[in-house]
């Protein structure tokens, strides 16, 4: 028996080689991996989230196992709108947040809703290898916009809006994946106004936001947009990536009544004990003490590494110096190829993701991703060595 399958699986997945990269790397214990971007195990409350396991099926008993409804967890529901309110001075109801598997479910409920095949979007220049995945599988056009030290280029994208009418915006603001940026406030403010009297929503993904440990917080563009934008939150990079609790925050109620009925169908509701002992968590500990500690570990983490690089990478490499998250961007120079650099590193079993995956038309970049939230002192310092040894033999 062949198995008849659709052409939106049987299409060649270019990102998916990378990710194979990764997630391979990832579960070699042989290998040191810069290539994923795992929370350092440190950072995760385990005995906290143990001691909200109890607690949850004490005042759930066989609730926090049985079937619960597609919007989520209200109360988890109403401590994510109060968190927009204090964090960020954004009004939003618990009636406007719909709980997903994380981050990444809400990426693909938002293109299942509003893209048709041939349909255009708009992504930053380079963009989220996993975010570029999904949209994919609903056949869009794909329109991209450069990234500049100050964030998008507006200027490109309001040339873009004049002959363009895409469904959505895709951006990572706050120290964006893969490059570690993070846009500047006259940035946002005027990628907003380029946006305003337009039908595009704006998705506006902010996975390591609250993770920051220099600089000065950016206003969400939903700040400027109101319910033009889509906000995409997830507990996954502060508290726990394998609870996968992710949101959408969406004041637009036609859009968010869809998304709500397209998520029913597609799964009837996100795990519902996952959301319960999410919300015990949230009621029992401090999550801004939480953001403290692991906002710390990462900030002495980067410092590390970039120490590191500095060290031991050839003249002419540069690299972005992040304010917050968990990755930075390194360009080669003129002529040498990443992909060439990542394969000749993970042969010395050291993984790095080459910049291609994250273009949606580039190839051959001279470009790459580094992850330095999830290494030991020593594995930096190990791994930097071998790696600026690699790109020394392809420089000359």
């Amino acid at each position: 028996m062949k198995p008849q399958l659709s052409e939106r699986v049987k299409k060649r997945d270019f990102p998916g080689e990378f990710l194979e990269v990764i997630l391979s790397a990832a579960s070699d214990p042989s290998t040191i991996s810069f290539a994923g971007g795992l929370p350092n195990p440190t950072t995760l409350p385990v005995e906290e989230v143990s001691e909200a396991s109890k607690k949850v099926f004490e005042k759930f008993g066989y609730v926090a196992l049985q079937y619960s409804q597609a919007q989520g967890f209200l109360p988890l529901r109403q401590k994510i709108a109060d968190r927009y309110k204090k964090t960020m001075g954004i009004e939003y109801s618990a009636d406007d947040i719909i709980i997903t598997a994380g981050s990444q479910q809400a990426l693909d409920l938002v293109a299942a809703s509003l893209v048709d095949p041939g349909d255009e979007i708009v992504v930053e220049n380079p963009s989220y290898l996993a975010a570029l995945q999904v949209f994919h599988h609903y056949d869009p056009k794909v329109l991209t916009v450069d990234l500049n030290e100050d964030g998008l280029d507006v200027e490109q994208l309001v040339e873009l809006l004049k002959d363009h009418n895409p469904k959505f915006m895709y951006i990572i603001p706050n120290f964006q994946n893969p490059t570690g940026l993070t846009y500047k406030e006259e940035t946002r403010a005027a990628l907003a106004e380029a946006l305003k009297g337009t039908d595009t929503v704006l998705l506006e993904d902010n996975p390591y936001g609250e993770l920051r440990f220099t600089g000065k917080s950016g206003n969400s563009l939903a700040y400027y947009l109101g319910e033009q934008c889509c906000a995409l939150g997830t507990f996954s990079k502060i508290v726990s990536p394998g609870m996968r609790i992710g949101w959408i925050a969406c004041p637009n109620k036609e859009l968010r009544d869809k998304l709500v009925m397209y998520k029913s169908a597609l799964d009837l509701h996100t795990n519902i004990f996952g959301q319960m002992l999410m919300d015990q968590y949230l009621e029992d500990n401090d999550l801004d003490e939480q953001i403290r500690k692991a906002a710390a570990v990462y900030g002495e983490k980067a410092n590390r590494m970039m120490a590191c690089m500095e060290k031991y990478l050839p003249e002419g490499v540069e690299f972005t110096r992040p304010e917050g998250g968990m990755f930075l961007w390194v360009t080669l120079p003129e002529g040498v190829k990443a992909v060439d650099v990542q394969n000749a590193a993970l042969k010395r079993k050291v993984a790095v993701v080459a910049g291609d995956p994250f273009y949606e038309y580039e190839r051959d970049v001279r470009t790459m991703r580094i992850n330095y939230s999830n290494s030991s002192d020593e594995q930096m310092e190990e791994g930097m060595k071998i790696l600026g040894e690699v790109m020394a033999e392809y420089i000359k």
